[in-house]
C-alpha cells in the first residue's frame, strides 16, 4: 500500500470519529459542571472530579488510541474495567456524575464486544439509582422517577451499542476490503507489465524473425554461393556480392527502423505493392527462377498495422520458397477481394509438410500476426503439387 492511500484511510478513519469526540468532550464537560455545581459534600465533589479526570486523561493517553483501532484485546479489556471503575467511582460519590453514562456508554461498546459491552454499560446504568439511595436515603417517590428512566436508559444503550457495534464492524470490513482491493490492484498492475513485457518480447521475435534473420540466410546462401563460383565465374561472383552488400545495407535499416520503433523500413520509402515487388524480385535475383508479382492496381487505403501484416507474410512466404520448397517457379498475387485484401503466395517445389517443423516460428508468427488484425491464414500444399499460402485481412 503506497503512502498516499494510507494517508486517504487515515483521513477517512478521522471524519468517522470527529463526531465521536465531540460528543466526548461535550458531555466531560456537562457532567465535570454539574458535579461541580451540585448540593453535595465537598469530599464527595472532590472524589468525583478525580474519577471524571482520570477518564478524560485515560482516553486522551491510551483509549483513543484503542477506540482507533488498535488491534490489543487485553489493552482493550484493561481500558474497559478501569473505565468502569473510574465511572462508578463518580456516579457513587455523587448522584450527578450519572451524565458520565453519555460517554462511558458509547466508550464501553468502542473498546468491547456486543455481549460484554451490554453487560457493562447495564451495571454501570443501574448505579445511578443505587448512588441516588446511597447519598439520599429511600425516597420512593425519587425511585419512581430514577427506575423507568433507567430502564428507558438500559433500553437506549443497548440500540445504541448495537448500532455502534454494526458501525465499527462495517468500518474495519471496509478498510480490510480497501486493503484486499489495493493488493488485487497491485497484482492486476504486475500481471498486466508481464503481460506486456510478453507480448513485447512476442512481437520483438517476429519483427527480428520476418526481417533480420531472415536477411542473413540470404546473406549466408550469398555467400555460399560465392565461395563455389570463385574460380569459374567471377561475374555472377561480383553479382551475389552486390546482392549481398544490399541485403546486409536493408537488414541495417531495418534494425534501425526497429529500434526507432517505426513501420518497417520498404514502407517508410514506399507503397505496399512497391515493397512486395521488391521482396519479388529479390528472390528471383538470388534463385535465378522466375518470380511472377502481381499487383491490383486500386487497392483500398490500408493502416499501417495491416500493411506490415500483408508484407511480413510476403517476405516470410518467400523465405520460405527460398530455404525449403527448391521451386523453378513463383506466383505472387496481391488483391482486393469482397472488402478484403488477400496475398496468395505459390510455388511448384516441394509442397508443404505440416508436421516437418511443429516448432518453427515462421508460420506460427504470420497466423499471429494475421488474428492480430482479424485476418485469416491458410497454407497448402497446392493442386499440381508446391505449395500455396494465403492471408486474407479486412481491407
Amino acid at each position: 500500500m503506497d503512502e498516499r492511500s494510507e494517508v486517504n484511510q487515515a483521513d477517512a478513519w478521522e471524519r468517522s470519529y470527529w463526531s465521536w469526540e465531540v460528543l466526548f468532550a461535550v458531555a466531560y464537560v456537562a457532567t465535570a459542571l454539574l458535579v461541580l455545581f451540585n448540593d453535595g459534600s465537598a469530599a464527595a465533589k472532590i472524589v468525583a472530579e478525580a474519577a471524571l479526570g482520570a477518564i478524560a486523561v485515560g482516553y486522551l493517553g491510551t483509549g483513543r488510541r484503542l477506540v482507533h483501532g488498535e488491534d490489543n484485546e487485553t489493552a482493550r479489556a484493561v481500558a474497559a474495567g478501569v473505565l468502569i471503575a473510574l465511572s462508578a467511582t463518580a456516579i457513587l460519590a455523587t448522584t450527578s456524575a450519572s451524565f458520565v453514562l453519555f460517554l462511558a456508554c458509547p466508550l464501553l461498546f468502542m473498546l468491547l464486544d456486543l455481549r460484554p459491552g451490554v453487560v457493562a454499560t447495564t451495571l454501570l446504568i443501574l448505579l445511578e439509582p443505587v448512588s441516588a439511595v446511597l447519598n439520599s436515603g429511600w425516597n420512593g417517590q425519587l425511585l419512581s422517577i430514577l427506575l423507568p428512566m433507567t430502564a428507558i436508559l438500559v433500553v437506549f444503550s443497548v440500540l445504541a451499542g448495537k448500532f455502534t457495534s454494526d458501525v465499527l464492524k462495517q468500518s474495519h470490513a471496509r478498510a480490510e476490503l480497501i486493503r484486499e482491493l489495493e493488493s488485487s490492484q497491485a497484482e492486476v498492475a504486475r500481471l498486466s507489465r508481464e503481460a506486456g513485457t510478453a507480448a513485447e518480447r512476442e512481437r520483438l521475435a517476429r519483427e527480428i524473425h520476418d526481417t533480420l534473420a531472415q536477411g542473413f540466410t540470404s546473406i549466408i546462401t550469398l555467400t555460399q554461393a560465392i565461395e563455389s563460383e570463385l574460380d569459374t565465374d567471377l561475374s555472377t561472383v561480383r553479382r551475389h556480392l552486390a546482392l549481398a552488400g544490399r541485403t546486409a545495407r536493408e537488414n541495417l535499416a531495418e534494425a534501425r527502423a526497429m529500434v526507432a520503433a517505426l513501420a518497417p523500413s520498404d514502407l517508410a520509402t514506399g507503397s505496399l505493392p512497391e515493397a512486395v515487388r521488391r521482396q519479388a524480385d529479390r528472390l528471383a535475383e538470388e534463385l535465378g527462377v522466375p518470380v511472377e508479382c502481381a499487383v491490383d492496381d486500386a487497392l483500398p487505403p490500408l493502416s499501417t498495422a495491416v500493411e506490415v501484416v500483408l508484407l511480413r507474410a510476403a517476405q516470410e512466404a518467400l523465405s520460405n520458397v527460398r530455404k525449403h520448397s527448391g521451386a523453378t517457379r513463383v506466383r505472387v498475387r496481391l488483391s482486393a477481394v469482397d472488402g478484403a485484401i488477400r496475398l496468395r503466395v505459390a510455388d511448384n517445389g516441394c509442397g508443404f509438410a505440416p508436421d516437418a517443423d511443429p516448432a518453427g516460428f515462421g508460420l506460427r508468427g504470420m497466423r499471429s500476426r494475421a488474428e492480430q488484425v482479424g485476418g485469416t491464414l491458410d497454407v497448402r500444399t497446392g493442386a499440381n503439387g508446391g505449395t500455396e499460402l494465403e492471408l486474407e485481412v479486412p481491407a
